[in-house]
């Protein structure tokens, strides 16, 4: 079953800058969870067949584990990559994020594949990413 969830967003900087959002340590922890969330310990390699992990502190105490591996690494344009927060399963959900010059910016189009969500957790996941997004817009303003 595949329900994909897809959110497009234009942000006032290059698409080098977005796509750097994605794959520096340093600005994914920023974004990646919101600033409601601790997101530490994010390791990327970066290409092809590289992995990337991230620990992201829960408002309840808890933690959650992210992991993944880079399928397509064409900078600055592409980016296809896995994510799962059961890192101890091989595979990850797919994800992709295509990033392209338009007029004032940057339009960035993510797409998760949506492997098991129903319509509510397709709900809840895209509510997640637009915070996400938020915060990166806010990053990315400087």
């Amino acid at each position: 079953m595949s329900n994909p969830v897809s959110i497009t967003r234009t942000f006032a900087a290059t698409p080098e800058q977005v796509f750097d959002a994605w794959t520096t340590p340093a600005s994914f922890a920023i974004w990646f969870g919101t600033a409601a969330l601790s997101v530490v310990d994010v390791e990327m390699d970066v290409r092809v067949g590289g992995t990337w992990t991230a620990t992201m502190h829960l408002p309840d105490g808890n933690l959650k584990y992210w992991a993944g591996e880079y399928t397509e690494v064409d900078r600055p344009t592409r980016l296809a990559l896995t994510l799962t927060d059961e890192p101890s399963e091989p595979a990850g959900d797919p994800v992709t994020v295509d990033i392209v010059a338009v007029n004032g910016g940057t339009e960035m189009t993510m797409v998760q594949s949506g492997q098991g969500f129903d319509e509510e957790g397709k709900a809840a996941v895209t509510a997640g990413y637009n915070a996400f997004f938020d915060d990166m817009e806010k990053l990315l303003a400087g």
